[in-house]
C-alpha cells in the first residue's frame, strides 16, 4: 500500500525568552492510501505542532515530511492542494447560509460559479446537509456544523483529510454520525484520514491504525487491538488501558483547555 504521508526526523523548536522549547523532537511516521490514522497523546505532547506542519501551517526546523509526493518546504502549495483541515474551532461564518459558505469555499479553490454552485449541491447531498443549503450557520447543531466544516475540507477533493478533535462537544447521536460519515469517506472516495482525538473510544473505533506520541516523539503504533495485546495484556482490555501503560499518564479531557504546542 502506498504511502500518502511520511516523515522522518521532523522537528520543531520554538525561542522563547526563557530559552528553546523542543515541541517536537524528531517524528518518524507514515500513513498509507485509504487509512483513517488515529493520532494520540497527552496534552503537550506536540499532536497539534505535528499537525500544523503536516498541513503547512507551521515550518518544520528540522526533518523532513511530505504529503501526497509533496514536500512541506519546497512545495507547501502542492501540499495544500492535497490536503484538507478541519481545525478544532472550525471556520464557518454564522451570518451566512450553507450554500453561500459552500460556495464561497468552491471560488476560493478557483472553481467557476457555476462549478462552485454544483459542488456545493454535490456535498451537501452527500454529507446529509441538502435540506439546510438556505439556513444560516449559526442556526446549526453542532453535528451539522461539524458536517458542514468537513464539506469545506473536502471542496477541492483533497487525497487526505486532516480532522482536529472532530467531535469535541457533540452529543453521542452527533457522534456516531461523525463516525460514520468518516468510515464512508474512506470507503466510498479512498480518502486517508489523519484524526486527533482525546476521545480514546473514538480511535478505538475508528482508527485502523494508532500512533502515540509523547514529549515529541512517536512512543507506539500499531492496531488498536495490538497496542492493547501489547501494552494492556489483552485484545478486550480498554485503549485507555493501554495508553496509559505507555505514557503513564491518562489522556487530558476533550473539553480541557488546549496546550498550545
Amino acid at each position: 500500500m502506498a504511502a500518502v504521508i511520511s516523515a522522518a526526523g521532523l522537528a520543531r523548536t520554538f525561542r522563547t525568552k526563557r530559552g528553546p522549547v523542543h515541541a517536537v523532537r524528531g517524528i518518524d511516521l507514515t500513513v498509507h492510501e485509504g487509512e483513517i490514522l488515529g493520532f494520540l497523546g497527552p496534552n503537550g505532547a506536540g499532536k497539534t505542532t505535528t499537525l500544523r506542519m503536516l498541513t503547512t501551517l507551521l515550518a518544520p526546523t528540522g526533518g523532513t515530511a511530505t504529503v501526497a509526493g509533496c514536500h512541506l518546504v519546497t512545495d507547501p502549495v502542492g501540499v495544500r492542494r492535497a490536503c484538507g483541515y478541519v481545525a478544532q474551532s472550525g471556520g464557518v461564518d454564522g451570518q451566512i447560509t450553507v450554500r453561500e459558505e459552500l460556495v464561497t469555499q468552491g471560488r476560493l479553490y478557483r472553481l467557476t460559479k457555476a462549478e462552485a454552485v454544483e459542488r456545493a449541491r454535490e456535498l451537501a447531498q452527500d454529507l446529509g446537509l441538502d435540506g439546510l443549503l438556505d439556513r444560516r450557520t449559526a442556526a446549526l447543531s453542532g453535528g451539522q456544523r461539524r458536517r458542514l466544516d468537513i464539506a469545506m475540507a473536502l471542496t477541492h477533493r483533497p487525497r487526505v483529510l486532516f480532522l482536529d478533535e472532530p467531535t469535541t462537544g457533540l452529543d453521542p447521536g452527533s457522534r456516531a454520525d461523525l463516525w460514520d460519515l468518516v468510515r464512508r469517506l474512506r470507503d466510498e472516495h479512498g480518502t486517508t484520514v489523519f484524526l486527533t482525538t482525546h476521545y480514546l473510544d473514538e480511535a478505538d473505533a475508528l482508527a485502523d491504525r494508532l500512533v502515540v506520541v509523547d514529549h515529541g516523539v512517536v512512543v507506539a503504533e500499531g492496531t488498536p487491538s495490538a497496542l492493547k495485546r501489547e501494552h494492556a495484556g489483552s485484545a478486550d482490555a480498554s485503549l485507555q488501558d493501554a495508553f496509559l501503560a505507555i505514557t503513564g499518564r491518562r489522556p487530558a479531557p476533550a473539553d480541557a483547555a488546549p496546550v498550545a504546542i
